[in-house]
């Protein structure tokens, strides 16, 4: 008899097959899921995953509970119930991703789509509400003043390229610690177009283009021969001679851009916010910051950008 296709029904249905396993198969499926794993998700997203692990484990020794999967609902509300107010509401739900891949991982149904988990979730949006916190704007007036302060020095001339690599490509921190020589790609008018290999929402490598001005081009050419680039090294490097051609991690492009600007309250992501405001304050419409972005959406710039819509409205 034929039967609708019902994906938690047949889901319910090979974890049980999968449970009649013999012990030392299920650990064979479970090492091949890890192997699987390192291949499929991204550097960041498996360290986040390790990270909520972790957090989970040393939550549950606190309480007195047991972290061991499979995990009760009532556990993971009450982590849920315990989350709430410190972390935004989309944290938790990156977390309780988490803990669902961990339970994935071995082939157990996951608690957190449990309706105890569900309505916990649901509590904490209604008391703390959903407003995620916004990285403070990094115009480019402000970049350009900082890159202006900048002096002669190696480690300057590496900053001066990566500060309008963020300025001009409103790239994120990952994007532009992998660009590559080779993905600086010259124009006529001096100018050049950066090719984005892959990034946060282009995880399969179809590409993408972003702008770097005529003095911004200048400014990483003037890197590239400083520190004797190849075409396959990382544009953003270590700035001592002789150090390894190795892309910085993500995390030192905000420490540079607060050492280089002076302020302590900016990220990475802060230059791809100023870059919104700047070009809503030079009358672009949402379609035009969307290509600049590399939004297929324009929930994410209308965001970024509220601040200055609210004060060009029509309210007065």
């Amino acid at each position: 008899m034929h039967r609708n296709f019902d994906r938690q029904t047949d889901r319910v249905e090979l974890l049980s097959r999968l449970s009649g396993l013999p012990a030392h198969k299920h650990t064979e499926l479970i090492e091949e899921y890890q192997k699987r794993s390192e291949n499929a998700f991204s550097p960041g997203t498996l360290r986040n995953y390790r990270m909520t692990i972790r957090l989970f484990d040393e939550w549950c020794k606190r309480k007195g509970l047991d972290s061991t999967p499979p995990i009760s609902p009532q556990t993971v509300a009450t982590w849920v119930d315990d989350m709430g107010g410190k972390l935004a509401a989309n944290t938790i739900e990156t977390r309780l991703w988490g803990l669902a891949e961990f339970h994935r991982s071995r082939f157990l149904p996951s608690p957190t789509r449990h309706r105890l988990v569900e309505l916990a979730m649901m509590g904490v949006k209604r008391k703390y509400g959903t407003a995620q916190r916004q990285a403070p704007a990094l115009c480019k007036k402000d970049v350009l003043s900082a890159i202006n302060n900048l002096g002669r020095s190696q480690r300057d001339n590496r900053d001066r390229a990566l500060l309008y690599l963020a300025t001009d490509s409103w790239c994120r921190a990952s994007e532009i610690v992998s660009f590559k020589v080779r993905d600086l790609l010259r124009q006529d008018d001096e100018s050049s177009l950066l090719f984005i290999s892959k990034s946060k929402t282009d995880q399969h490598g179809q590409g993408a283009y972003a702008f770097l001005s005529a003095k911004g081009t200048r400014a990483v050419l003037a890197w590239i021969e400083e520190a004797m680039l190849s075409s396959d090294d990382p544009i953003i490097t270590k700035s001592q001679m002789g150090g390894e051609r190795k892309p910085i991690n993500p995390a030192t492009v905000s420490r540079i851009l607060r050492r280089c600007t002076g302020r302590m309250d900016v990220s990475a992501h802060s230059t791809r916010i100023g870059g919104v405001h700047d070009a809503f304050r030079l009358g672009c419409d949402l379609s035009s910051i969307m290509v600049a972005g590399r939004w297929t959406s324009p929930e994410m710039p209308a965001r970024y950008g509220r601040r200055i819509l609210a004060s060009q409205s029509a309210a007065f």
